[in-house]
């Protein structure tokens, strides 16, 4: 299966922008849609994209970005706000897009632990998303990663804002997570493109080690030279914070959030410590190899960032 151009729809988010640097390299052709281009106008620099303003909820504009792509790659996933529409309604429409249009190939982003039966709609709702896309027909691939870190990402970063403060009340303190580098799963979309052994699989992504919450959030924190008092929260007091986050900017932490964390995000920490399946040849990168560079902003991109938000520009 010969593929050279591939619409990815998340593309302008944190794990879209790594996965679009590595398949420009590997000369992809790159189709976005994004709801807002001028927000989207930093993916112009990489050299094989074609940045679309669009309504992917549209069917018209579905057909419109799927013309002339040879697979279908969908990153899409929101935290808050409709999961339906995000992980439900969207796949099973890219899904009748790429039918009526001829497009065999999608690999599809879940999440571990995705599922029916589960205490959160974020995890009922990927899980729903994740079934639709493995049931349709085509030739799909479903990736299930822990939480994802690297450069730009919405976990490590912000558990280093937060340790900022002197003093950090913390639900779900003992919730567990097998956090992947970001460069790692992006590897492993790309590999799984043309692969045949990947077709019509589900591939759970987690790094080599796992945290609690409380661990992450220490080392985070550590890393930036803070050393705030955490206080762990019980579950009732988990609760009541969640709720109380939801009515503040910023969307930091949710009920349906809370609820994630009652199931560990592991992959199995004792007896398999190498959690990325050994179909790419990948060896899982630790969070120590990487965090401590970006989170210092000591990678470049991170530092031209940084020193472009201290000047004001």
């Amino acid at each position: 299966m010969k593929i050279d151009n591939v619409c990815v729809f998340g593309g302008s988010g944190f794990v879209g922008g790594h996965l679009l640097n590595l398949l420009t390299n590997q000369e992809i052709f790159l189709r976005v849609p994004t709801r807002n281009y001028e927000r989207s106008k930093g993916l112009l620099v990489i050299p094989t994209v074609d940045l679309v303003e669009a309504n992917v909820h549209d069917d018209a504009e579905l057909d419109r970005l799927l013309m002339g792509m040879d697979a279908v790659i969908n990153l899409v996933g929101v935290l808050h706000d409709d999961f339906a529409a995000a992980h439900v309604e969207l796949p099973r429409k890219i899904v009748a897009a790429c039918k009526r249009n001829g497009i065999r190939r999608i690999l599809h982003m879940s999440a571990l632990n995705a599922g029916a039966g589960q205490p959160s709609a974020y995890l009922r709702s990927k899980g729903e998303g994740e079934d639709i896309v493995m049931t349709s027909g085509l030739v799909a691939t479903t990736f299930r990663p822990s939480v994802i870190f690297g450069p730009g990402d919405a976990s490590l970063s912000l558990f280093a804002k937060l340790g900022r403060l002197p003093v950090l009340p913390l639900a779900s303190p003992d919730a567990k997570f097998q956090p992947v580098f970001v460069e790692d799963v992006v590897r492993a979309f790309a590999a799984s493109l043309d692969a045949t052994v990947t077709f019509g699989q589900r591939y759970d992504l987690c790094g080599p080690k796992c945290y609690s919450l409380r661990q992450l959030v220490e080392y985070a924190a550590h890393v930036t030279g803070h050393d705030p008092a955490i206080i762990g929260l019980g579950d009732g007091l988990s609760h009541l914070e969640a709720f109380m986050m939801e009515f503040l900017p910023g969307n930091l932490m949710s009920r349906d959030n809370y609820q994630s964390m009652k199931v560990d995000s592991v992959c199995g920490c004792e007896a398999q410590p190498n959690n990325l399946p050994e179909v790419w040849g990948i060896r899982p990168t630790a969070l120590e190899e990487v965090a401590p560079l970006y989170l210092a902003h000591q990678m470049p991109r991170e530092r031209y960032e940084h020193l472009r938000n201290r000047s004001g520009r």
